[in-house]
């Protein structure tokens, strides 16, 4: 529910998440009730960004017209629960139009993506891919004021000093010049833009595609290609790979040699990587081959086997551009299917 990134991601999703993610942690915690109104929190906000050097003239304007959004406390409170597999998770997240509409998007800016995909290191492919489910190509990005809604979740009380701390990111993004204060719009977790980053991950990521001293990841293209390679670039994609591959494994296979599918969150996942982690030549030996029975490639490079649904389900060969997705967030779920659009829009780009 993007933590990652997609801090966004890592807040927003729910059945997804592994499920030690942060949002199952999140709603487990108590629920404290403010002890003030809305208004004199926000006073206080105020006098604690005049404090943090911001400007009075910014602080007056970014909280001019910020209000308590009810809907977006009902959101965060009852996010649903769904029990799901990838047999009924990726027809619904990766249907036959979105690859359509992915494919048409990745040849109607085939230009533009290649000079930024060169620039990046990074496969235009998975630009499209993140683009297609963060936003459907830009046309789901949330209507929410992100001063508002980031103000309302800090009054809420259960994750106070992390929104806080986004709402003073967001106004250093507006001090900036990137976007005015009327098009600053998002999810109510405040998740901003065609590439749904929080306000953090927007000063560690967002990049400028056009040169044109902004970073506007709401309203160009340019910006949302480039910031979303950038990100993948900084969190160590690797362009000579691809993400995984689908494998079938041999009778009696020791599931000791793959990553468990429950480790308590990212860098005990990553921890796991690193112990079970091996050559192909190696699963090779160990009776892992490519899902159609073929042996695997003769390349030399590492790999980690990974279970999206439990020992009974799919099992892949995850390759380090793996860790780069599940950095942008921590989702069995969601990294496969992004790699699975990427692999069916994929052609000579």
């Amino acid at each position: 529910m993007k933590i990652k990134h997609s801090l966004a991601a890592f807040i927003l999703a729910s059945s997804t998440m592994l499920s030690i993610s942060s949002t199952a942690q999140v709603a487990a915690e108590p629920h404290p009730e403010p002890t003030i109104s809305f208004e004199s929190y926000v006073e206080q906000l105020k006098q604690q960004a005049l404090e943090k050097g911001f400007s009075a003239a910014l602080v007056e304007q970014s909280f001019a017209n910020v209000v308590y959004h009810k809907r977006a406390v009902k959101a965060d409170r009852n996010q649903p629960e769904h029990v799901e597999t990838l047999e009924t998770y990726l027809p619904k997240r990766v249907p036959d139009w979105k690859v359509n509409k992915a494919r048409e998007m990745l040849s109607k800016h085939k230009t533009e993506l290649a000079k930024i995909g060169k620039q990046f290191g990074v496969q235009p492919r998975f630009i499209v891919s993140l683009w297609a489910l963060e936003s459907n190509f830009g046309k789901i990005t949330g209507n929410f004021s992100v001063v508002s809604a980031l103000a309302t979740m800090a009054y809420d009380g259960r994750r106070e000093s992390f929104f806080k701390g986004q709402l003073f990111d967001a106004l250093t993004i507006l001090e900036q010049g990137h976007i005015e204060i009327t098009d600053m719009k998002g999810s109510w977790a405040g998740a901003m833009g065609h590439n749904q980053f929080m306000p953090s991950s927007f000063l560690a990521y967002a990049a400028d595609g056009d040169g044109d001293g902004k970073k506007d990841i709401w309203n160009n293209t340019s910006d949302v290609f480039a910031s979303i390679a950038n990100y993948l670039k900084k969190v160590g994609w690797d362009n000579d790979i691809t993400w995984a591959r689908q494998v079938q494994l041999p009778e009696n296979f020791d599931y000791k040699l793959a990553i468990p599918q429950n480790t308590g969150g990212r860098k005990p996942w990553l921890k796991q990587w690193a112990l079970t982690e091996m050559s192909l030549s190696d699963w090779q030996a160990a009776g892992v081959r490519k899902y159609n029975g073929r042996d695997l490639p003769h390349v030399d490079i590492t790999a980690a086997l990974v279970f999206p649904d439990g020992e009974e389900g799919r099992a892949y060969l995850a390759y380090d551009n793996y860790k780069s997705l599940m950095h942008w967030n921590l989702s069995y779920y969601f990294v496969t299917s992004v790699g699975h659009l990427a692999d069916r829009i994929k052609f000579d780009q």
